[in-house]
Order: C-alpha cells, then sequence, then structure tokens
C-alpha cells in the first residue's frame, strides 16, 4: 500500500440555511488508515456524505480516488465501501439477502453477490446467523451486517461512520479486530470516523481532527503525539467554558484568543479535549 492521496479537499464548506457545518477544510488523506476524530456535531458524519457525493457543498472542492464529489458521486460509491452510522437495513430480510441486495445495487451479478455475500458474512463473523431476519439480531450484528454490507463488492477504500457506536465491550474488541483485518490483510485503506480515540488508535496511524466544522489537526499520530506533548486547540465559541472544564480537570490551558494549549499528560487527555 502506497502513500498516494486518496482523499482531498481545497476549502470545502457546507452550509444548512444560516447553520456552517463544515467551514473551509482543506485536507490531503494518504491511503492507509486515517481515523476521523471529533466530538458528536463536529462535522464528521456531513463531510463523510459530502465526500460520499451524498450531500452538495456549499463551495470548494474535494476529490475521493481522482473523483469530483460535485459531479461524480455515482463513481465514488462504486468504488468505495461505505458503513454508515445510521440504521440502513431492512428488518424484514434474512441478512444473507441484505448483503446480497447491497452487492446487485452497486452492479454485481446476482449470482456473484449471492456467493460473495457468504464470504463477507463468514468474515464478519456471521456465518451461522446469515439466514436470520436481521430484526432479530443484536446491536452488534447488525453492525456487522452493515460492514459485510460495505466490503461486498471489494472496495480499495472503506469509510465506517462511528463503527462501534452502541456496542458493548465485547462486540466493540470484535468489530474493532474485524477492521483491521480489512486494512492490514485485505490492503485496503480505511476512513474511520469516532469520537473515541482508544478506537482510533486501533486501527489508524494518522487522524484528521475537527471541531465545529473546522480542521484542529491532521497527520501522523505518532508525529502529533510527540510534538512537545502539547495539544493546541482552535476554538471557536464556547472558549471560556473550554478553559474552565480543562482548569478544573488540572490541565492548566494556555490561551492566545482562539487558539488553547494544553500539555497531555495521557491518551485521555485527547478524550478531554473532545
Amino acid at each position: 500500500m502506497g502513500d498516494e492521496i486518496i482523499i482531498e479537499t481545497d476549502k470545502l464548506s457546507k452550509n444548512y440555511g444560516p447553520h456552517v457545518a463544515l467551514d473551509g477544510i482543506s485536507i490531503k488523506i494518504k491511503s492507509g488508515a486515517t481515523g476521523l476524530l471529533g466530538p458528536n456535531g463536529a462535522g464528521k458524519s456531513t463531510l463523510i456524505k459530502t465526500l460520499l457525493g451524498l450531500i452538495q457543498i456549499t463551495s470548494g472542492d474535494g476529490k475521493v480516488l481522482g473523483y469530483d464529489v460535485r459531479t461524480q458521486g455515482d463513481l465514488i460509491r462504486q468504488r468505495i465501501g461505505y458503513m454508515p452510522e445510521y440504521d440502513c437495513l431492512t428488518p424484514g430480510l434474512e441478512a444473507i439477502h441484505q448483503v446480497r441486495y447491497c452487492g446487485e445495487l452497486i452492479g454485481m451479478n446476482p449470482e456473484v453477490a449471492m456467493q460473495r455475500a457468504h464470504e463477507v458474512m463468514e468474515y464478519v463473523g456471521l456465518r451461522d446467523q446469515r439466514y436470520r431476519e436481521i430484526s432479530t439480531f443484536s446491536t452488534g450484528m447488525m453492525q456487522a451486517t452493515k460492514l459485510a454490507c460495505g466490503i461486498i463488492h471489494d472496495p480499495e477504500l472503506v469509510i465506517c461512520d462511528e463503527p462501534t457506536n452502541g456496542l458493548d465491550q465485547s462486540a466493540r474488541g470484535f468489530m474493532l479486530d474485524t477492521l483491521f483485518q480489512v486494512v492490514k490483510q485485505g490492503g485496503r485503506s480505511i476512513l474511520m470516523s469516532s469520537h473515541l480515540m482508544d478506537d482510533v488508535e486501533r486501527i489508524c496511524d494518522r487522524i484528521l481532527m475537527i471541531h465545529e466544522g473546522r480542521v484542529i489537526a491532521q497527520g501522523r499520530i505518532d508525529d502529533l503525539k510527540a510534538i512537545d506533548r502539547e495539544i493546541e486547540i482552535s476554538v471557536w465559541g464556547g472558549a471560556s467554558r473550554m478553559e474552565q472544564v480543562l482548569s478544573d480537570a488540572g490541565l492548566k490551558p494556555r490561551r492566545s484568543g482562539r487558539v488553547m494549549r494544553v500539555v497531555r499528560v495521557d491518551d485521555s487527555t485527547y478524550d478531554l479535549v473532545l
């Protein structure tokens, strides 16, 4: 797996009326495993949907695997696998037929899609449950089924939106192990959205961190951790409140206008900041 750029945006913005969901996002994501990190409401899901061409951007530019997010969303969605955060499964279907149907939707031959559905259901740990109706599944099994739908066509890039959301510790561990295999053994790239630094570090070697629709950090995790053990936060709105919360936690933030710096004690510091 090389270091080619697979996702690139330039001053990408998305507004919903007066609300700015994405504010001038400029990023370059290389092949491999990248974590999209930020608190709930930071703009992670909106960014993912713009990259998939599911929603129109307000301004700026973006490309995924060389395709324009404005005009070539259909081609992007054929080349990537997508595991959404929201519930996208059909309760009355048996899981195997849900996965097969997803394959057919992106143009796979029905027989090939069915054969591949059996393979990916085993891959995600649902071989013995593949003929059960989805309505009988636990949250973890539903998440695994969504992942199977996302990789049935063997995509070169998989985008996962909060894949461990709602999972207990056991199911969370299994999902992360499976995603690790998708990247390391499958030779695929992954963009994984999460608000949990621990999850991102299990899978990814790079992170893109956003807050209130803006990029506040991007790069290799090891490199970002090594920068003077200090986290730099760009804050738009609520700076005084954040400063108080960090101070109450004993982190002694240093503030200069909209920029706040705090010494990283350990990985829990990231979770507190987010």
